[in-house]
């Protein structure tokens, strides 16, 4: 069957404008959501092991000429889920795909972002340097760990935040709320939060780390008695930090002490130090798989996958990310 011109030419820019999405293996609930909310399913694709762990990869359907968004967090097992995105990238791009982004909503090896002592690497800018190399041409990513990892790319990068998703359950919360950033650098994160918060007050806990994931918190900037406060950061890992401040919040007099935090790693023993902590509940977000096997009665997750599918589609109709944020 032959096509006319203009049929030919329909035809072809039906195919251009197709968008498909896959997944890899690190978080494969969050996919579905991301899905679910606009209506795509998820492509076809085989990530298998060979025996000695090399990772094998085979697209299961014609991509040519597609809109293709990967989603994978590299969360744990950190190495194998960012081999997993490089080698579908190239997959990918080996296809003859139109166009790949790479969609990260939790962006592993983002805290080693600058030479704090001699003779270490910038690993933030060595994963950035391989996800290109595989061949993304956008990256989609959220609440990276500090905003200037943005320029560790060459490619046009969106940087999504978490806060409007977790705005929506901080204002179902009682008393007078005080945000708190746990550290001098993450004021700017904390301060965002408490304008959006009504204007809440803002406190600093200053403290000051030993070697890595070991702090020891000194002393709170701000009036935090009879407040319910609410500790903001980006990353839980052992939550040695986390449960610190809290604790120090609680002992300067406040009501009730909270977490809002983006990225759950929880590396052990995060979990048990969480559950005995003085916290009243942590929120996060979905970034990583949180196990709902284990026990977490003070831990609770909100979806930003309707965040994500939104600005996946506006990234393919090429309309405006940033008004999400306004």
């Amino acid at each position: 069957m032959c096509l006319d011109a203009e049929g030919l030419n329909e035809g072809m820019r039906q195919d251009h404008r197709e968008l498909m999405l896959f997944a890899g293996n690190s978080n494969l609930e969050l996919a579905r959501r991301i899905a679910e909310s606009i209506e795509i399913p998820l492509g076809k694709i085989n990530l298998g092991r060979f025996k000695d762990g090399e990772v094998s990869c085979h697209i299961g359907e014609n991509v040519r000429g597609r809109d293709v968004f990967v989603i994978q967090s590299t969360c744990q097992p950190v190495n194998d889920n960012l081999m997993e995105l490089l080698v579908m990238m190239d997959a990918f791009k080996r296809a003859s795909v139109r166009r790949v982004t790479a969609v990260i909503p939790y962006y592993g090896y983002a805290r080693q972002d600058r030479k704090d002592k001699p003779r270490v690497p910038i690993s933030a800018k060595l994963v950035a340097n391989l996800i290109e190399k595989a061949g993304a041409d956008r990256i989609l990513t959220m609440d990276l760990h500090a905003n200037q990892l943005q320029g560790y790319f060459d490619r046009p990068v969106d940087h999504l935040y978490a806060a409007p998703v977790m705005l929506e359950r901080l204002k179902k919360l009682d008393g007078k709320l005080m945000v708190v950033s746990p550290d001098a650098g993450g004021v700017e994160r904390a301060r965002a939060v408490a304008k959006r918060l009504d204007n809440a007050p803002l406190a600093i806990v200053d403290k000051r780390r030993e070697r890595a994931n070991v702090s020891k918190v000194m002393h709170i900037i701000g009036d935090v008695r009879g407040m319910d406060c609410i500790i903001v950061d980006d990353i839980v890992d052992t939550a040695g930090t986390l449960t610190q401040c809290a604790a120090a919040i609680l002992e300067a007099g406040a009501n009730k002490v909270y977490a809002a935090i983006t990225h759950p790693v929880l590396s052990d023993p995060a979990k048990e130090r969480i559950e005995a902590s003085v916290l009243e509940k942590i929120f996060v977000t979905d970034s990583i798989p949180v196990s709902e096997s284990e026990p977490r009665d003070k831990i609770e997750v909100v979806s930003v996958a309707g965040l994500i599918g939104e600005a996946i589609k506006r990234t393919f109709l090429e309309t405006s990310i940033s008004s999400l944020f306004v």
